[in-house]
């Protein structure tokens, strides 16, 4: 009975130090009201300190009511922190990656966001790891996402004793509850609502609240990026498919056993001839505009073209033969590769040389486009796909066919396309790939943390 009234005891407790410091965040962030309270409060003592599936927080009521005695700001951001989690989706997007990196870099991604926030409710110090992890990750990023922070972690390749360090540090909730990849219906329910606070939160933000979120450093532009609207583009390419007969064995109304036992019976002579053609949905003819000018990097362009070859040798997406434009165009056009197989693409990209480097201009390239079309050069041209940074001079008329402009990650100015033109944000890992990093300077540093005069060198 007595263990009873003490596990109900720090129950009672538990509740009302996260109702506190719920209020206290609340006070400083109101655009954050509808994320801080969708929560329901579970006594969990199997937890570390809190966790979260995303409708529940579970606390561990001893651990917390510790905490709380020792520094009330370190609570705040205990709090505010599977909060975060839930509006950047971390709790149902792990997608197959490495779970301990995963983790990592969600904490990663959700620390700096507090740490950048101008508040003094849950403003502390940085430690040295913090401040080195953050220099090296914006080298190579702009917006600190988990997704891109997972990349850059995988290259750094961490020595056990290195993860280790980076994981105390950085590590502030349990994701013991965090949805698993075979959490399918559920995931998606709860990935839904989510998205959903956080669009809202995204608006609030940018109308009614923003001079309460001028002190939130770069949060807006990272919700901004993650309630962005992502496209696989494989899926994407079907956009612009054509129904079309092509030579092939119609599995639909083709019988193998009719075919099989005539060939069994009279040797090579089947009693039924499968069918030859076939009406399929596939892509035939579209052009890809590749923008050359300086603000768009060769390396990215080569990664764009190896994804759209990776499509194109897919059977069930093309037909055999294609007419495919790939045109190069800075403020002029620059050149123009006719593509009708996957042979021509990839004898292109081996020899790829990029023309241009002046400044950035779409309208030349629709305007040789709809010349070509003039002339006959297409039959049935279904869309254009314009791979830009998206910093240049749009067209003022939409064109007969559809547009789509591809920009990759968030290396990108999307503010002026015009409204009849399809805004496609790819993803920059699927583009990106396996990438080798022997070491970063973070890594090698790691090793001297316990240097007893890096404190002192540091002042």
């Amino acid at each position: 009975m007595e263990e009873m009234s003490l596990e109900q005891g720090l129950e009672e407790i538990g509740h009302k130090i996260l109702v506190l410091a719920r209020n206290e965040l609340y006070m400083k962030m109101r655009f954050m009201d509808v994320a801080l309270s969708a929560f329901y409060y579970v006594q969990d003592f199997s937890v570390d300190l809190l966790a979260t599936d995303g409708e529940t927080m579970y606390f561990n009521g001893q651990m917390l009511g510790g905490e709380y005695r020792q520094n009330r700001i370190r609570v705040n951001r205990a709090y505010l922190h599977p909060v975060l989690h839930c509006i950047f989706r971390h709790v149902f997007r792990r997608n197959g990656r490495e779970e301990l990196m995963w983790n990592l870099a969600a904490d990663i991604a959700v620390e700096s966001v507090i740490d950048d926030w101008n508040l003094q409710n849950i403003r502390k110090s940085q430690s040295w790891i913090r401040q080195r992890t953050y220099r090296d990750l914006k080298e190579e990023i702009k917006v600190f996402t988990a997704e891109k922070i997972y990349g850059v972690l995988v290259r750094w390749k961490f020595s056990n004793r290195e993860m280790e360090r980076m994981i105390r540090e950085f590590t502030v909730d349990d994701h013991k509850y965090w949805a698993k990849d075979e959490d399918d219906d559920r995931k998606s329910e709860m990935n839904q609502r989510w998205q959903d606070i956080s669009e809202k939160m995204q608006t609030d933000m940018e109308t009614f609240s923003q001079e309460a979120a001028s002190n939130t450093g770069h949060f807006l532009d990272q919700i901004r990026v993650e309630n962005r609207q992502r496209y696989d583009y494989r899926g994407f390419l079907r956009k612009f498919a054509v129904l079309k007969e092509e030579v092939t064995v119609d599995d639909d109304s083709f019988d193998y056993v009719f075919y099989s036992y005539g060939l069994r019976l009279y040797g090579n002579m089947p009693l039924i001839e499968p069918q030859e053609w076939k009406e399929v949905q596939k892509v035939e003819e579209f052009v890809i505009v590749i923008d050359t000018s300086m603000s768009c990097s060769g390396e990215l362009v080569k990664k764009f073209l190896e994804e759209t070859y990776g499509v194109l040798s897919e059977n069930d997406s093309f037909f055999r033969k294609v007419n495919i434009h790939i045109i190069q165009c800075d403020d002029q056009v620059q050149t123009d590769q006719k593509i009708t197989c996957e042979e021509e693409l990839k004898e292109y990209m081996d020899k790829l040389e990029l023309k241009g480097e002046g400044g950035t201009d779409f309208r030349p390239a629709f305007e040789y486009v709809s010349q070509l079309c003039a002339e006959k050069k297409f039959s049935n041209l279904r869309g254009l796909l314009y791979f830009t940074d998206g910093m240049g001079t749009y067209p003022a008329r939409r064109p007969a066919y559809d547009t789509a402009f591809l920009f990759l990650g968030d290396r990108f100015d999307d503010a002026n396309v015009p409204p009849w033109a399809m805004k496609v944000v790819l993803d920059e890992e699927e583009f990106a790939g396996p990438s080798a990093r022997a070491a970063s300077a973070l890594a090698e540093a790691l090793y001297d943390e316990d240097d007893p005069c890096r404190e002192l060198n540091n002042t």
